[in-house]
């Protein structure tokens, strides 16, 4: 457990500074002379730095010990946070962001890998939930607190304080993680590792993933100017309403993790189904303050419930060549991020409102339960189990 609590702050100190953006997005445009659907190519540009780096460098890097690895690049994180506390313009705090997603793709992708080959085979997914919690916690705490820090003391600070939680990762990482972790398998050759991803299991979770991040980042990226202007709240309860959010994404992780290892496949479809629903909802209720609090909380918990079972499927069918998909899964998520930011920009310019991004999201959610159902049928007929773990040499 102590290991999966390492990889767990690491995780936590990568998604505040990935996610804390949303929260301090209208003074980072203030402060560096941008609009804020400008602002929001952070968010994109950062995704994209994970989509294309982090697989390149996970590839880059796997003869690597996987200990020396991870704190290589909670290391680079540090440094990354320091310098974009410091950035002088938005090209630079943008390219600075890249920089820094390149290290949070690799990371998650080699974390998720060793998580899973510290548990039995049946506690899969909840390794994954304790990996995907780092997240959720950041939003609980890290999100909120690095929104509160912008607000008082401005956003230069909450980078700071980003550098402070680098810190503290890598030190974890040096206490906790055994020297041996993730050396169970033997690296698969490249070939082998591209062929796996032909598995119809693989590619069409990465659809899901990338359904999953427009259903929830189109409306996450621009939260904060939506429940100013649509929702009518008042600045200083922005922080509070994405504690709540983040409690719900928490509580939501954990129990996909239990669903991941009970029943997969319907689980999902069932949550990917009742998501769309939510967004529909979240259309209708958000020039009302309470009911979209209430909404905010639940779509919370359902993205991120959804995210634990995508994820054990992808480490289920590539167990015998897990290097380049697990890089994937990341890259996955953030493709997806990527064009929810980008399409909710582009949205916004067109002049239709933050109040028409869930609808957006729903329509997407849609798109996905059709994947899902459409793969598990494909799967029940063609009756070939996940492989096995490639043996260590």
């Amino acid at each position: 457990m102590l290991p999966l609590i390492a990889l767990f702050i690491a995780a936590f100190a990568f998604g505040t500074t990935e996610f804390v953006i949303a929260g301090v997005l209208p003074q980072v445009a203030g402060g560096l002379g941008v609009s804020i659907p400008t602002a929001g190519y952070l968010v994109s540009g950062y995704a994209c730095g994970i989509a294309v780096g982090g697989p390149l460098l996970a590839l880059a890097t796997k003869t690597i010990s996987r200990k020396t690895l991870l704190i290589g690049l909670a290391i680079a994180f540090t440094i990354g946070q320091a310098a974009c506390a410091l950035a002088p313009d938005f090209t630079s705090m943008l390219l600075l962001r890249i920089a820094v997603a390149v290290a949070h793709g690799a990371y998650f992708g080699v974390a998720m890998v060793v998580a899973v080959g510290l548990v039995p085979e049946d506690k899969r997914g909840m390794a994954v939930a304790v990996i995907l919690s780092g997240l959720t916690v950041s939003n609980v705490i890290g999100v909120p607190a690095g929104t509160a820090i912008g607000n008082l003391w401005g956003w230069r600070a909450t980078f700071w304080v980003m550098g402070a939680l680098g810190v503290a990762a890598i030190a974890a990482m040096l206490a906790l993680l055994p020297r041996t972790a993730g050396s169970s398998n033997s690296p698969a050759s490249l070939s082998h590792e591209v062929r796996v991803l032909g598995r119809q299991q693989v590619w069409t979770s990465l659809i899901l993933m990338l359904m999953l991040m427009i259903g929830q980042f189109g409306l996450f990226t621009y939260i904060t100017p939506t429940l100013l202007e649509v929702t009518g709240l008042d600045e200083s309860l922005v922080p509070w309403v994405l504690l709540l959010n983040g409690v719900g994404a928490t509580i939501g992780v954990f129990l996909g993790g239990k669903l991941a290892d009970w029943k997969l496949m319907p689980s999902l479809i069932t949550m990917l189904f009742l998501q769309a629903l939510m967004l529909g909802v979240i259309y209708a209720v958000s020039p009302y303050p309470v009911p979209m609090v209430v909404a905010i909380v639940i779509w919370g918990g359902l993205n991120f419930a959804i995210g634990a079972p995508i994820q054990t499927r992808i480490l289920a069918w590539t167990a015998d060549a897990s290097n380049l998909a697990s890089s994937l899964i990341p890259s996955g998520f953030n493709v997806g991020i990527a064009l929810a930011a980008s399409l909710g920009a582009a949205m916004l310019n067109a002049g239709y409102g933050y109040r028409s991004l869930p609808v957006a999201g729903a329509l997407a959610m849609l798109v996905a339960v059709a994947v899902a159902v459409a793969s598990q049928v494909w799967e029940g007929r063609s009756r070939v189990a996940p492989p096995l773990p490639a043996a260590a040499e």
